[in-house]
């Protein structure tokens, strides 16, 4: 049986750029929560934004135009 992805995460170069992204899709209405960055994952920022997978193209196209140096993954 596979795992089924549930949450992607987008991680940022630094907590400024969280926060900054934080007030964006809190503005659109995606739910989001801010967590720590996986231990198995790397980012120059501790903290990263972690969504439905089914918002990822909605984060992409906000933050895409807006935001520059991040990155979405898959949790």
């Amino acid at each position: 049986m596979t795992e089924q992805i549930i949450y992607s995460i987008a991680l940022f170069d630094s907590t400024s750029a969280v926060l900054f992204a934080e007030g964006i899709l809190k503005e659109a209405g995606v739910s989001f929560k801010i967590i720590p960055v996986p231990r198995h994952l790397s980012s120059d920022c501790g903290v990263c934004l972690r969504f439905s997978v089914t918002d990822k193209k909605r984060v992409e196209e906000l933050l895409s135009p807006i935001v520059g140096g991040f990155e979405i993954v898959p949790l």
